[in-house]
């Protein structure tokens, strides 16, 4: 058995795992939190924000995050490869900064305007 915290919402409901019963799911107040517990102990996901360097002195840093979830294993790669990144302005909210994250298919897209 293991015990979990939901993060689906803000409600933070207190999960129980039962992996030698098909990992069913206790504790959750709706069905996403039973879907969040059994991904979790099985392929646990996250989403990843972070800031990329630009050529733009007045806006050093442009923030950026992943367009859906990847795998919770790959976050400290993905963070280096972001340490090598320089955009160069102009830069658009929505466009990619990395496409096809380590095969994913989840980009790192760019979060605000820099002109």
């Amino acid at each position: 058995m293991t015990e979990l915290i939901c993060i689906t919402c803000p409600r933070g409901c207190h999960l129980t795992v039962d992996e030698d019963n098909d990992y069913a799911v206790t504790g959750n107040a709706c069905p996403r939190g039973a879907v969040y517990g059994k991904n979790e102990i099985l392929n646990p996901v996250r989403v990843v924000t972070s800031t990329v360097r630009t050529n733009k002195d007045s806006e050093p840093r442009c923030p950026v995050k992943t367009n859906g979830a990847i795998p919770k294993g790959k976050m400290f790669e993905a963070m280096e490869l972001l340490n090598s990144i320089e955009l160069q302005v102009p830069i658009s909210v929505g466009q990619v900064v990395v496409p096809d994250l380590f095969g994913t298919g989840i980009d790192f897209v760019a979060c605000k305007d820099i002109k």
